[in-house]
């Protein structure tokens, strides 16, 4: 990343001006590297690429299409679709067009020896009123259409520091529809738009097998590089939408309540104005169910397209397809107008989205035991790719009056409330409640009034609801209607003509009526139901087309269930740690109030518990087993043991699990790397470094990047949580297919790997002696038996600290591996807003 000398700079936009790409050549011997030799291009375009380059420094260079030659930047940490993120780039010297489809290695020694990755690729535009030649102003704000990197952007030089050389820029994402917090887009942008290879199988001899035994330095980077290699040779062989489609099953509903429901045991989302639909996707085949089980797949083929083009693992997800309106806002008859249009005739200028909510199936697994906020995070992983029209719907935890008032502020229907730690269920419950800013049901039409008027078919439809059997008259709704709605509607409505009518009606109502057989549903918003159960001041808003009439039912809002945790704590008063103050009845509020965040990660885990029944300064003890002395929310698995025989482990499955522990005394809680429905299956992997005495937490840090950076050139996302203790956890999510003993091995070696390759900073053993100024690469928590620490669990430690996740780029400025308590459980909620999708990837062990 040189400074940029004057003849690296273009002139002014669209002049001949001097040569371009005299510094680009000067840099390079092509005798020796297999780069393109720069020759400016006569007609430039509207080309951007991005380039992965691990050169002396990693950094991703940032290249845009301007006068026939690739404007450069070297973005230090890569692009971030975060606003909240600038981002340094270093303006460097242009390249040649033909450098935009360059991957592979360039030599050592040479100028940015490395290996180049084509990380991304589309097409820029400056936004309306702007132009390339404000570069030269020291600004650029444009929109990309990329595979990775889309919406606006802005590029803004910095002013120079006396003596500084090089020309130093900041990119940043302007908040728009393609924003999404944290840095997802390199941690998860882990292969080649070009090739789909990893950085390691770029660089990689393609040879056969090879050991980590006794390999240093260069040595180790090769192997680990030559495995990553074949990892990816597996996965092209095992494509991730390979399997069969899951198949339909009925979906869950929600109750209508008439309040928000509060606490932190209630999720909130908002309750979106469309069709209910239920995917089912493998790879290339995707079928669209209604809310009924129909096939739709026709009727939204765009949108099944562009789920389609995912690749998904066999998944079966819900949510709703929705089309906005003229006011940006979900919208029913303009999602009936896109529908009227027919089979893919969705267009630019009225999209549909959808909006996943619920995760019901992944690869053969069902997971609808699992708590509703698991399924969401794995949604979200699953999902971590998606790009508009598809979404994962966000949601709040509590809060949920704050995010009810901002919907009915901005004029939308209501939200969706659900409970956290509740199972999917196919039919209606009060886990699921929905609260409405406006009233609106569905109707049957049973009829409609003539109208006087010139040219129009009818004045009102008549309507009606099933109560049990029975069809009861609701009243008319008269408005709503535009021109082409009032014909369409006579036209059904004639099909359906009867002579008597379909329901009981008194004269008054009957008089000047025309029947019809009630066959037709209509979505109606009205001001309230009167005395009598007629509708007043209703307005159609469309037909219901995926609703059956005999399913029509009147919705009474009822008041919202109680999501207390049922657990009673005694002595609430004793303290618990003697230094902070903080008692039985402190911890227990923190477990409560954070079980949201805590039971993706406890809820189906043979855990061990730490008990300090009289506090952290006095006795405590590990527990595995339990005869029952825990109650009814603290379950059992049988385990098979050495010995041959079997003991009762416990397990959790809700936020009463959590709260039982803890009134028997429990601060902190471990959990295998497996699930309770398959124990030798283990689903995630931990490196715990352990730095000795008297080191930095820098170090700490430093070494938790080198592994990541290891672990991504093998193609595995990696995840940070600080202990609450002294170290880093590196968590690495994976996909369940392998044994204990495979797990263990690979990472044994790993560890035993680092070590050998940088033994001054690392050591693979347990031995004290062997620590003296080094980090301990703890791999032993990956045998069958073994527990890590959970997220979010309390430490029986000095002022009561939590382990906590954290996102790589908050771990680079962390202080210490302790920084929050059970005191900042509110802190904890409000920062986990950025961690959607944390410690959840559907990824498989590589082998080495």
């Amino acid at each position: 990343m040189a400074a940029v000398p004057a003849s690296g700079r273009s002139g002014k936009a669209g002049a001949p001006g001097a040569d371009l790409l005299a510094e680009y050549n000067r840099k390079r011997d092509f005798a020796k590297t297999a780069e393109p030799a720069g020759k400016r291009s006569k007609t430039g375009g509207n080309a951007f690429i991005v380039q992965k380059h691990a050169a002396r420094r990693l950094h991703w260079d940032f290249r845009l299409d301007v006068d026939g030659v690739l404007k450069s930047w070297a973005v230090t940490r890569g692009p971030s679709a975060d606003p909240d993120d600038k981002r340094l780039a270093v303006r460097t010297e242009d390249h040649p067009l033909s450098y935009g489809e360059f991957e592979g290695g360039i030599p050592k020694g040479e100028y940015g020896g490395g290996t180049v990755m084509l990380w991304d690729r589309g097409t820029w535009a400056p936004i309306a009123g702007k132009s390339a030649k404000d570069i030269e102003d020291g600004h650029l704000h444009f929109t990309l259409d990329g595979e990775r990197m889309k919406g606006e952007w802005l590029l803004v030089r910095m002013k120079p520091r006396p003596g500084e050389k090089r020309e130093n820029w900041l990119l940043r994402k302007v908040k728009d529809a393609h924003a999404q917090t944290g840095d997802a887009l390199v941690e998860q942008g882990l292969t080649s738009v070009l090739t789909g290879r990893t950085m390691a199988e770029i660089e990689a001899d393609k040879g056969g097998t090879h050991s980590l035994k006794g390999k240093k330095g260069d040595a180790f980077a090769q192997v680990m590089e030559k495995a990553a290699s074949r990892n990816a040779r597996h996965k092209n062989r095992s494509r991730k939408g390979a399997g069969k489609l899951p198949k339909f099953r009925p979906v869950q509903f929600a109750t209508l309540v008439d309040t928000v429901p509060t606490g932190n045991l209630w999720m909130h989302e908002i309750k979106f104005d469309g069709y209910r639909a239920l995917v089912a996707a493998a790879g290339g085949k995707v079928v669209v169910h209604t809310r009924s089980g129909l096939d739709w797949t026709d009727k939204f083929g765009p949108l099944a397209a562009h789920i389609a083009a995912l690749d998904l693992p066999p998944c079966l997800i819900d949510g709703e397809l929705i089309a906005r309106g003229t006011d940006g806002n979900p919208d029913f008859s303009s999602l009936q107008a896109v529908l009227k249009r027919g089979k893919g005739s969705q267009g630019e200028d009225q999209p549909l989205e959808f909006h996943a909510f619920d995760l019901l199936e992944l690869d053969g697994e069902n997971l609808a035991a699992m708590p509703n906020i698991e399924r969401k995070e794995r949604l979200e992983a699953l999902l971590a790719d998606a790009v508009p029209p598809i979404f994962v719907a966000d949601h709040v935890i509590g809060a949920g009056e704050t995010l009810y008032d901002a919907m009915c502020g901005a004029g939308q229907e209501g939200i969706i409330a659900k409970r956290i730690d509740a199972p999917y269920r196919g039919r209606r419950t009060k886990d699921w409640v929905k609260v409405k800013c406006t009233r609106r049901q569905e109707f049957v039409i049973v009829g409609w009034a003539k109208s006087s008027a010139k040219g129009r078919p009818f004045s009102s439809l008549l309507l009606g609801q099933y109560e049990d059997k029975t069809l009861i008259y609701r009243g008319k709704v008269g408005t709503g209607f535009d021109a082409e709605g009032l014909a369409d509607m006579a036209t059904r409505l004639e099909k359906l003509a009867r002579k008597t009518p379909p329901l009981s009606v008194d004269k008054a109502e009957a008089r000047g009526a025309s029947w019809v057989t009630p066959k037709l549903v209509a979505e109606v918003a009205f001001a309230e139901l009167t005395g009598e159960g007629r509708v007043r001041h209703g307005s159609f808003l469309g037909l219901r087309i995926d609703k059956k009439a005999r399913a029509v039912t009147p919705e009474k809002a009822q008041a919202p269930p109680r999501a207390e945790i049922a657990v009673k704590i005694s002595n609430r008063e004793r303290v618990i740690f003697p230094e902070s103050g903080n008692s039985k009845g402190d911890l227990a509020d923190y477990y409560a109030a954070v079980a949201p965040l805590m039971l993706p990660f406890v809820t189906n885990r043979p855990i061990s518990l730490v008990r300090c029944p009289q506090g952290r300064a006095k006795k405590c003890f590990f527990q595995k087993h339990d005869s029952g002395t825990f109650g009814e929310h603290v379950h059992h698995v049988p385990i098979r043991e050495k010995d041959g025989g079997a003991e009762d482990y416990l397990y959790l499955n809700d936020a009463e699990g959590l709260l039982s522990c803890v009134q028997m005394g429990t601060i902190e809680f471990h959990g295998w790397a497996a699930r309770v429905d398959d124990v030798e299956r283990p689903d995630r992997m931990i490196f715990d470094l352990d730095p000795d005495e008297g080191l930095d937490f820098k170090e700490c840090i430093r070494a938790a990047g080198d592994i990541r950076a290891r672990l991504a050139d093998l193609g595995l996302v990696t995840f940070a949580m600080l202990s609450g203790g002294k170290g880093v956890h590196v968590v690495v999510p994976l996909k369940r297919g392998h044994d204990w003993d495979t797990h263990k091995d690979f990472a044994r070696r790993f560890a035993e790997a680092m070590s050998l390759a940088e033994p001054d900073r690392y050591v693979a053993t347990m031995s004290k002696a062997r620590r003296k100024g080094r980090i301990f690469i703890d791999w032993l928590r990956n045998q069958r038996g073994a527990t890590a620490v959970l997220p979010y669990s309390a430490r029986s430690r000095d002022r009561a600290p939590v382990a906590v996740p954290v996102s790589w780029d908050e771990l680079d400025g962390m202080k210490t591996a302790h920084p929050f308590s059970i005191g900042d459980a509110a802190e904890l909620i409000r920062r986990s807003e950025r961690l959607h999708g944390w410690g959840f990837a559907e990824q498989r062990l590589p082998e080495i």
